[in-house]
């Protein structure tokens, strides 16, 4: 499976964490509004995000629930049915709830940089380092925590688990 080295955090101020992105930036900001459904599972996480009604992805991940650094392992499938999808696993598994949020992506070298207004929870900030064939998840903790210190966020600020966990806190 496909490994990230991850990193989310709140977001107190949107603008100036927006500005820095855009300075560190690659390439021009790409805003994605993203419908995540989550589905029970006994293990991991499964979530259909639907980004128009043609496109969407089924994810599967497994990732500890902690602040700081951590690896995901993922597997990705593309669907452009995403509501008859959606209806299947709903009917199988049963729905465990929805996050629903408009995602600005940033990227910069190898690390996407979400910014993200989460319905009913806020602002926030995700940084997904795309790990590389060989590197180790050490390289990319250090990628990754160099990149939160250029942004300018602080260890406090650091959160666990998925918006999905927010939501049912």
């Amino acid at each position: 499976m496909p490994v990230n080295i991850e990193i989310k955090a709140r977001v107190e101020d949107i603008d100036v964490l927006r500005a820095r992105a855009e300075a560190l930036s690659d390439t021009p900001v790409k805003v994605i509004p993203q419908e995540d459904t989550f589905f029970n599972t006994e293990k991991g996480r499964l979530k259909l995000r639907v980004q128009t009604p043609d496109e969407g992805y089924l994810i599967y991940y497994e990732r500890p629930d902690q602040d700081g650094p951590k690896r995901s392992d993922y597997h990705l499938a593309k669907t452009n049915e995403p509501g008859n999808l959606k209806t299947a696993l709903a009917l199988a598994l049963g729905v465990r709830g929805v996050v629903k949020k408009n995602r600005y992506l940033y990227m910069v070298g190898q690390t996407r940089v979400h910014l993200d207004e989460v319905e009913g929870l806020g602002h926030f900030m995700e940084l997904e380092v795309v790990m590389r064939e060989g590197q180790s998840d050490a390289e990319g903790q250090v990628i990754a925590e160099d990149l939160m210190r250029k942004l300018g966020v602080q260890e406090e600020a650091l959160i666990e688990g998925a918006y999905m966990d927010l939501i049912e806190s």
